[in-house]
């Protein structure tokens, strides 16, 4: 299974574009800060990720004010075929402060 649960930082956002079919696509960058047990010690995790999320979501996190809180549902996918780089592709806003 890839499921992907996120509570992050909207970075920064590109301007919302459309497919050549018209589907909206939003680009953005996400950041999270948290600390986890692995193996009963505190650690502590700090990352940047890559997300995108298509059609009415799209729209909708475009509103979203850049800073803000997110909270989202999605699965990871290779950047492009072949590549290393993973991006965070959003399927559902659970949240937004």
């Amino acid at each position: 299974m890839n499921r992907v649960e996120l509570l992050a930082r909207l970075a920064q956002a590109e301007p919302l574009r459309h497919t050549p079919a018209g589907l909206p696509v939003l680009r953005m960058q996400l950041e999270h800060e948290s600390e986890v047990l692995e193996a009963g010690l505190p650690r502590a995790v700090t990352l940047s990720l890559k997300a995108v999320a298509l059609g009415e979501l799209a729209v909708t996190l475009a509103r979203v004010q850049a800073n803000s809180e997110i909270q989202v549902v999605g699965f990871l996918a290779p950047q492009r075929q072949g590549s290393d780089r993973l991006v965070l592709h959003i399927q559902q806003l659970v949240s937004a402060h």
